[in-house]
């Protein structure tokens, strides 16, 4: 992170249970502008319930997060109405943010390949499709930080490269993303990494690019 760089996101001693169980036990981590990272955990470490706190849906029992500037937010489950089609659902979500138009929408049905199906019904959108539309809201407004749990579900590998395409371009303009994951194909495409184990993120060496350098902080 730059030296004159203030993070778009630090959460500090992050703690959370679930009646007796105790998911998340003073987890923390740190986001500059322009950085990928990526938490990778086993189903049931807490990943989900971590990426709520960090998007501000769901409270901690105690310790603290704080961001800068707008924050889009793609949970695993995607969030749509069956009923309205792929272009209903861009102008609603337009419309909640007071954009001028569905410009930045469109550009991404085209970035993600799936612009025939825009007055297709969500209902009638397989899983992968539905998952590009979550996508898709969540980046409507050009959020600084954006927060995706298990994002490239469903992806075929076409949507794949198009998705890690996509994620580049927002880099390449300062924008940072924080990946939740269960399982890392490719260590090198991370800035960050960091296992979520026993309710706390433990560092990760990510495997260098080729020239570069790679570097872990939590």
């Amino acid at each position: 992170m730059p030296v004159d760089s203030e993070p778009l996101l630090r959460a500090r001693e992050v703690h959370k249970s679930y009646g007796k169980r105790s998911v998340l036990r003073g987890a923390e981590l740190t986001v500059a502008p322009g950085e990928l990272v990526g938490v990778v955990g086993e189903n049931g470490a807490g990943k989900s319930t971590l990426l709520k706190i960090l998007a501000g849906t769901l409270a901690p029992d105690r310790g603290e997060v704080s961001l800068t500037g707008a924050l889009g937010y793609c949970p695993q489950e995607p969030v749509l109405n069956a009923a309205l089609t792929v272009e209903q659902h861009l102008r609603y979500f337009a419309a909640a943010h007071r954009l001028p138009d569905l410009g930045r929408g469109r550009e991404l049905l085209s970035l993600l390949g799936y612009e025939r199906y825009a007055d297709t019904a969500a209902g009638e959108l397989s899983g992968g499709t539905r998952q590009k539309l979550n996508l898709t809201l969540a980046l409507l407004h050009d959020p600084g930080l954006l927060l995706l749990d298990e994002p490239y579900q469903g992806f075929d590998w076409e949507t794949y490269l198009r998705f890690w395409d996509l994620v580049e371009e927002l880099r390449g303009r300062g924008k940072a993303v924080v990946v939740i994951t269960h399982l890392v194909f490719e260590q090198d495409r991370f800035d960050v990494l960091a296992d979520l184990v026993d309710g706390r993120l433990s560092p990760r060496e990510a495997a260098p690019a080729e020239g570069g350098e790679r570097h872990v902080r939590v």
